[in-house]
C-alpha cells in the first residue's frame, strides 16, 4: 500500500544536522506514526513520503522553508531581569512559557542573560537548520473513521 492522504504512516528516523550531529532518532523504540495529509510532519518530510510503501528506505535533505521555517528575528526578545525575577535559577536554555492578552501560550527559551536583561527567542529549537533525514517505512495501513475525525494516528 502506498503513503497517500488518509493513510497511517509509520516510521523509522534517524535526524541529523549540517554538522552531522544526531538531533533526534526513533532507533530503540516504537516508530513514530502519523496520519499523512493531515500536517502532522515537517511539510518537506512528508513530500519525501508521499507514494512510498512499507519497507522503503532512503535519505532527505530538507531545507527550512519546508521545515521550521528562517530564524525570525521578530521573535527574538530583549528583557529587563525584573521582568524574570519570579524565576528561580535563571539559566540558558531554560524554557519559558509566556501567554499573550488573547489567552495564546508561547514557548521560550533563554538564549542570553546579561547584567540588566535576557534575551529570550520563540523560534522554533530547528528553525533555520538544513535537517537531514534517513528514513524507513515501517507500516503504511488505511486510517480508521476515528483517527480520521481526530485528524492524527492512534
Amino acid at each position: 500500500m502506498k503513503i497517500a492522504p488518509e493513510r497511517v504512516v509509520s516510521i523509522h528516523y534517524t535526524l541529523t544536522n549540517d554538522a552531522g550531529d544526531q538531533l533526534d532518532s526513533s532507533a530503540g523504540g516504537e516508530p513514530l506514526s502519523y496520519l499523512h495529509g493531515s500536517h502532522g510532519l515537517i511539510p518537506g518530510l512528508e513530500s519525501e513520503l508521499d507514494g512510498r510503501v512499507a519497507g522503503d528506505q532512503f535519505k532527505a535533505t530538507i531545507l527550512p522553508a519546508e521545515a521550521y521555517g528562517e530564524v525570525n528575528p521578530s521573535l527574538i526578545q530583549e528583557v529587563p531581569l525584573d521582568a524574570l525575577a519570579g524565576i528561580e535559577n535563571l539559566q540558558v536554555g531554560m524554557q519559558l512559557q509566556s501567554q499573550s492578552p488573547d489567552g495564546r501560550v508561547q514557548m521560550l527559551v533563554v538564549d542570553e542573560i546579561g547584567a540588566e536583561s535576557a534575551t529570550l527567542n520563540a523560534n522554533h529549537a530547528l528553525a533555520g537548520m538544513v535537517l537531514h533525514f534517513e528514513v524507513e517505512v515501517a507500516e503504511v495501513r488505511e486510517a480508521t473513521a476515528e483517527e480520521l475525525d481526530h485528524g492524527h494516528a492512534h
